[in-house]
C-alpha cells in the first residue's frame, strides 16, 4: 500500500504495531502460549548469574548479581551483551538508578561490539536517566524520560524528533532508588517504548533489524531485575539489515 501524506503514513505504521501487541496478548490470553514456546516469555536474565551474558569491553567487577538484581557499578564504560541476536520481540525490564544524575541504557539490535575507539555500540539506545541528569548537565529536560536514538551513525526515523533523537510525549521516569519498568517493543525495524505502564515513545525505519542486546554501564551504579522477552516471528529481513556476528 502506498501513503503519500505523512500524518496518514504515521498513524498506518503505529496501529500495525497496535495490531502486533493486541494478537501477542490475544495468544497469551487464549492459552496458545501454553502449547508453543514461540510465543511465550522467558528470562534474559535468570536472577541468578550472568549466563546468557558475554563481557564485551568492561571487567568482572562491573556487572554483579544479587538477591535476584543484576548490578552494574558503571565503570568501566562499556557494554554486556546477550549470546545471540534477536530480531522481532518484545522486552520487558525494571531498572533503577542509584545516584542523581545516573546515565544508563540498552541497546537493541546493536552490533554486540564496541564502535571503534568509542567504548560504546552501534545500535538503537533505549535511555535509562536519573531525573537529575538534565540539571548537572545544564541540558534540556527532555533527557530524562526514556528518550529512543540511533548511535554511532546507525540511522532510524523519530516519532517525536530532537535531532536524531525520539523523545518521549510524557514525562514518567521515577527518581534514584525507585524502579521503574520498561515495555519495549521491536518489529521490523520500529521500536516503540512503554515507560511505567504507558506508550510514550518510539522510531521506524531502523537500518538494522536484528542484532544483540547490549547493557550499558555509563559511570554510574544501576540494577536491573524482572529482564524477560517473548521472541515475535521474523519478518523479512536482509543480510545488510542484520549485523554481523561476533565470535
Amino acid at each position: 500500500m502506498y501513503i503519500k501524506n505523512r500524518a496518514l503514513k504515521d498513524a498506518f505504521l503505529n496501529c500495525r504495531i497496535a495490531r502486533i501487541i493486541f494478537f501477542v496478548l490475544f495468544f497469551i490470553n487464549s492459552g496458545y502460549a501454553q502449547d508453543s514456546d514461540a510465543l511465550a516469555f522467558r528470562p534474559l536474565f535468570n536472577g541468578k548469574n550472568l549466563n546468557g551474558w558475554i563481557d564485551v569491553n568492561t571487567s568482572k567487577e562491573t556487572w554483579k548479581v544479587k538477591n535476584g538484581t543484576l548490578i552494574c557499578s558503571g565503570l568501566p564504560i562499556g557494554v554486556m551483551r546477550s549470546d545471540k541476536q534477536y530480531e522481532n520481540f518484545i522486552l520487558e525490564v525494571e531498572w533503577k538508578h542509584m545516584t542523581a544524575g545516573g546515565n544508563s541504557g540498552i541497546f537493541v539490535w546493536s552490533e554486540g561490539t564496541q564502535f571503534k575507539d568509542d567504548p560504546l555500540t552501534k545500535a538503537i539506545e533505549v535511555q535509562m536517566l536519573e531525573l537529575d541528569y538534565a540539571r548537572q548537565h545544564n541540558a534540556t529536560d527532555d533527557y530524562v524520560h526514556g528518550e529512543l536514538f540511533p548511535t554511532m551513525g546507525m540511522t532510524a526515523i523519530p516519532d517525536n524528533p530532537r535531532g536524531i533523537r525520539s523523545k518521549s510525549i510524557e514525562k514518567r521516569c521515577k527518581g534514584k532508588g525507585e524502579w521503574n519498568k520498561y515495555v519495549v517493543v521491536c518489529v521490523d525495524g520500529t521500536v516503540k517504548l512503554s515507560v511505567n505502564g504507558k506508550f510514550v515513545n518510539g522510531l521506524r525505519a531502523s537500518e538494522r533489524k536484528k542484532g544483540y542486546i547490549c547493557l550499558e554501564a555509563e559511570g554510574a551504579e544501576i540494577h536491573f531485575r524482572n529482564m524477560r522477552i517473548m521472541e515475535l516471528p521474523s519478518g523479512i529481513t536482509s543480510a545488510e539489515q542484520t549485523a554481523p556476528i561476533v565470535n
